[in-house]
């Protein structure tokens, strides 16, 4: 028995938390930060909108005859989840280091003049944040790159638990 038997038998359990944990933080950058998320990082947050569910019905069914079933299938799909999310957060830390470019529809397009302001007040849609200039860092990463980190940790827990062997009785 490992130190990590525990989490991995609940491992639905704790990624459901894990993914509503991220997207209050997410969430409280956005709200209490005054920090307008970009395309990707909505598209990052859509990734842990997606746990939710599938971690929550693994989470439900460990109280089942199924229970090693539901955590290994439940793994096995957050593995794919989590997998998705490190490559949109990993895409998104390369932008904005310019290792590559951003989608057209998020990339900067230089600061704003005077006749952006008149045509937002003269009713044209506001300018999205820029993809690749990132908004906060800390410790050298930007929110996309702590993002890419905690996404390998979910990714490597969710295989974990998805290849733990059935509890004996």
């Amino acid at each position: 028995m490992s130190a990590l038997d525990p989490v991995l038998r609940r491992w639905p359990i704790l990624a459901f938390a894990a993914s509503a944990a991220m997207l209050i933080v997410a969430h409280g950058f956005q709200s209490l930060g005054h920090l307008e998320p970009c395309h990707l990082c909505l598209e990052q947050r859509q990734v842990y909108w997606a746990a939710l569910p599938v971690s929550g019905v693994a989470a439900i069914l460990l109280a089942s005859p199924r229970e090693t079933a539901a955590r290994r299938i439940g793994g096995a799909v957050l593995v794919l989840v989590f997998a998705y999310g490190a490559y949109l957060a990993a895409f998104q830390a390369g932008a904005e280091w310019k290792w590559w470019p951003a989608p057209a529809t998020c990339s900067s397009t230089g600061p704003v003049s005077l006749h952006d302001l008149g045509a937002l007040l003269g009713g044209a849609a506001a300018r999205p944040p820029a993809c690749d200039v990132a908004a906060w860092v800390f410790l050298g990463l930007s929110m996309a790159g702590w993002n890419f980190l905690i996404q390998l940790a979910l990714i490597a827990l969710s295989a974990l638990s998805a290849l733990t062997p059935a509890r004996r009785p």
